[in-house]
């Protein structure tokens, strides 16, 4: 006759068991609703102010653009392109003309060579504002019968406002002198002061006749929901010789600096996520194991597993979904405080707004890891047995072995590959990036391995140095180690939540400490923000002198030999026949060559090597040139100087930082290679803001066919932006830090529980409060060394790795390493007498009661 299968417990009668016993409980569940409620508040309120911060930041990298993208071409569009620009939905564009020409005052014959922009008021610039003195609106200053100065113009020309300058055929008012131009950077150093005029006043000027040597710049500005890759696509189809760049372009450091920084809160996003799911795993653990009697009289009286798993899945839920809930709240009430609590600190204020999507997002997973964490200790309810009524599980033997018990445990082990294949989605989904999903789980499964191995080796040690030094060791600390091998206890749990918590949190602290000082040594405050043109050789000493005796200058006067050649071929190809990626061939034409001994101020070599001192042969190539031509290492590159022609190969590739004299040029060579060649010289120093126009006069006088051309303005911007990046690095970084320690401390109070009835046996054989706190605090010691030794060392590996992706410097930082060991230890000692110090007062009759 077939066995009739006993009908299962309905959810409803599940519930409604998962309930009382939560009810009866609050206290033990408050450990995983905090857990809970920090993780998901984390992640909530980092995640919400991070996105709303990186928007404000590229607000203001935009305004360095004065757009989104910027298609520059050294001819007119045709028609068809016209066309095909016109049909792009969502993005508008405004055309910025830039050439050079002669203008003269009014009254003087002396004619001066200047660098004309022309732009339409009514929609230049899209982003950021053109800055004026007297104060006035660009629409208002600027018009068919005026122009805006450079105030070196003034200085050369001896002009004021409200002078009649010439440009081109046409007479115009000088209506006003730029103090800020938004795109001057990304506009180019220029042939001369500064000059903008209307569009439709340089047509009318016969400026723009065929022929003419002027570039177009397109600015182009998107619409709410369009895709900047996807348009920036669209260009390079539609102008395929252009030179399109997007505003994350205009500035090296900018770049880098909002690279790092949604790398890194990307990855706080994530540790304050894995260390909510800790702490919900390792309360849910010790509540478990608690309820072991309850559980075997469940099955005594007919519960199969199934039955209570389904009340105990029932429980993680809710607790997952009420301690989201309350995570939030806590996140975004976080989120809108961030602002205040820096108060003056923070000047970018961004627009915060309540996002359905990031809330539901931070909610499922909170849920998500909730359930995943809970997976072992809930699978551990099949091992309970009905006879644990009578018989302590403590007091079962284990004839089986190592082995035997961890074949029983295939599903637990199931469950851990789960955890890690569910926290490498949830990692690649927060971060967007599959790589950081990838080494992110595959460390914290790292580390579990090694730590599980490790608990195992430490506890044989243990026990084998015990049994040879038992009579030579002191009571208390040979009962305290001997504590941490007891049948029945969780040392592998709270290492494994304290070791990975202490990975994770070492992990952005060190992240974050490499990532601010590359940007602070990048942006550093005596950067070059006045750069000087057209410097003669003989010149050089004097300029330096004089500049060397202006007040506010800051360090000595970079400078760059340039000279102009022409590209005749690369890898054997022909200038005519090269494919290239969004560069202008005309640009090869007209390529400038520097040579420096030593890798200059501002480089880094990123691919190749640089040459030694004396060397006859070497080329380094700057790295967006050597991506739009295709260069690599080895290259060939025939140069045409003069009646020279220059045969290089690649030797390096480098980035720079845009910031010093060398930013100027796309190809260094050797010096041998370049010798008796004559070259004209640039120069780049530092000068306080309020006397660069002081330095101006003075250079002028001494050495007037020398330009300047001052960026101070510019500069300022790309530092202060620079300066929120590494404040909301730090803020965020120490806010997760801070919720990790809260988290860890609830993980480890978790035990708590564990330790009543060893409290009351120790009393009972006659033990003081004193010889207690001396065992409990010797075992806590050693977890807390041993768990902080093995995170600090994946916390380091894991930064190398993470830092080498971004391309950050790693450096082995041994202070906070030793500090983080240190830390882990008193963490473990403090919150284990936090949790356990009521417990050293627990009268034995109490506990004995209830055996």
């Amino acid at each position: 006759m077939a066995e009739v299968a006993k009908p299962s417990l309905p959810w409803a009668t599940a519930w409604r068991v998962a309930w009382r016993e939560m009810r009866a409980s609050k206290a033990k569940f408050a450990f995983v609703l905090l857990s809970v409620a920090i993780g998901v508040a984390a992640l909530t309120g980092v995640r919400g102010f991070s996105q709303a911060f990186q928007k404000a930041l590229l607000g203001d990298a935009r305004s360095l653009m004065a757009g989104d993208l910027s298609a520059r071409l050294f001819r007119q569009a045709s028609p068809k392109e016209t066309q095909q620009l016109d049909a792009l939905h969502g993005v508008e564009r405004t055309i910025v003309t830039e050439t050079v020409s002669m203008s003269e005052v009014a009254g003087d014959p002396v004619p001066l060579l200047v660098s004309l922009k022309a732009v339409d008021p009514a929609s230049y610039p899209f982003y950021g504002n053109v800055v004026l003195r007297p104060a006035e609106s660009l629409r208002d200053a600027l018009t068919d019968r005026t122009v805006l100065v450079d105030d070196n113009l003034l200085v050369r020309l001896k002009a004021k406002v409200g002078d009649r300058l010439k440009v081109g055929d046409s007479w115009f008012r000088i209506a006003a002198v730029i103090v800020r131009e938004p795109d001057r950077m990304s506009a180019g150093v220029g042939l001369g002061p500064r000059v903008m005029i209307t569009r439709h006043a340089m047509m009318q000027s016969g400026l723009l006749g065929l022929g003419s040597r002027a570039t177009e710049r397109y600015l182009f500005r998107l619409g709410p929901g369009e895709n900047i890759a996807t348009v920036r696509t669209e260009l390079e189809k539609i102008l395929p010789d252009a030179l399109i760049t997007d505003f994350r372009e205009t500035n090296p450091e900018l770049t880098n600096g909002l690279d790092h920084a949604t790398g890194l809160l990307s990855l706080i996003c994530l540790v304050a996520m894995v260390l909510g799911a800790i702490g919900v795993g390792t309360a849910m653990r010790a509540h478990l194991q608690q309820r072991i009697e309850v559980l075997a009289i469940m099955k005594s009286m007919g519960a199969t597993s199934g039955d209570i798993l389904r009340i105990y899945l029932l429980q993680t839920m809710f607790l997952g979904l009420a301690g989201g809930l309350i995570g939030v709240a806590l996140g975004l009430g976080v989120e809108y405080a961030f602002p205040t609590l820096l108060g003056s600190l923070l000047p970018l204020r961004p627009g915060l707004a309540v996002a359905a999507r990031p809330m539901a997002a931070a909610l499922a997973t909170g849920i998500l890891t909730t359930v995943l964490f809970c997976l072992p200790p809930l699978l551990d309810v099949r091992s309970v047995r009905p006879i644990a009524v009578l018989r302590k599980a403590v007091e079962t033997g284990d004839p089986g072995g190592w082995f035997a018990r961890q074949k029983e445990r295939k599903l637990q082990w199931a469950s851990i590959v789960v955890i890690v294949a569910g926290l490498a989605g949830i990692a690649a989904g927060l971060s967007d990036s599959w790589l950081i999903g990838r080494w992110f789980a595959g460390s914290l499964a790292a580390i579990l391995v090694v730590i599980l191995g490790l608990s195992a080796i430490t506890l044989r040690g243990l026990r084998a140095f015990l049994g040879k030094t038992r009579l030579h060791l002191p009571s208390s600390l040979r009962h305290g180690l001997s504590n941490l091998y007891r049948p029945g206890n969780q040392s592998a749990a709270v290492l494994a939540a304290l070791g990975t918590g202490v990975m994770l949190i070492l992990t952005v602290f060190l992240m974050q400490s490499a990532v601010v000082r590359e940007m602070h040594s990048e942006v550093a405050p005596g950067t070059p923000n006045v750069f000087l043109v057209d410097i003669a050789p003989e010149e050089i000493a004097g300029v330096k002198a004089l500049l060397a005796k202006q007040p506010g200058a800051q360090g000595s006067l970079e400078t760059i030999p340039v000279i102009s050649s022409r590209m005749v071929s690369i890898d054997g190809v022909g200038l005519e026949n090269l494919k290239v990626k969004n560069y202008p061939k005309r640009l090869l034409r007209s390529v400038s060559l520097t040579w420096a001994d030593q890798v200059p101020t501002g480089t880094k070599i990123v691919q190749g090597k640089w040459w030694k001192a004396g060397d006859s042969a070497g080329l380094a190539v700057v790295d967006h040139a050597a991506t739009r031509l295709h260069l690599h290492v080895g290259s060939q590159i025939v140069f045409e100087v003069s009646d020279h022609t220059i045969a290089t190969k690649v030797t390096a590739i480098y980035k720079v930082d845009g910031e010093h004299a060398f930013a100027r040029s796309e190809f260094i060579l050797a010096p041998a290679m370049l010798k008796d060649i004559p070259a004209t010289w640039y120069g780049a120093v530092h000068l306080a803001p309020e006397t660069i126009a002081q330095m101006e006069r003075a250079l002028f006088a001494a050495y007037p066919t020398i330009t300047v051309i001052s960026l101070a303005d510019i500069l300022q911007t790309v530092q202060d932006v620079v300066g929120h990046i590494t404040l909301v690095i730090r803020f965020l970084a120490g806010f997760s830090i801070l919720a990790g320690a809260v988290i860890l401390a609830s993980s480890i109070a978790s035990t708590r529980f564990r330790r009543i009835r060893e409290v009351v046996v120790l009393k009972t054989l006659g033990a003081t409060r004193a010889r207690i706190a001396q065992v409990f605090s010797v075992e806590f010691t050693v977890l807390g060394l041993l768990a902080g030794l093995v995170g600090t060392v994946f916390a380091n590996l894991l930064a190398r790795v993470l830092l080498h992706r971004m391309q950050v410097t790693f450096h082995v930082s041994f202070r906070p390493t030793a500090a983080a060991i240190g830390f882990t230890a008193i963490l473990a000692v403090a919150t284990g007498w936090v949790a356990s110090f009521r417990i050293l007062g627990q009268k034995p009759l109490e506990v004995l009661r209830e055996e």
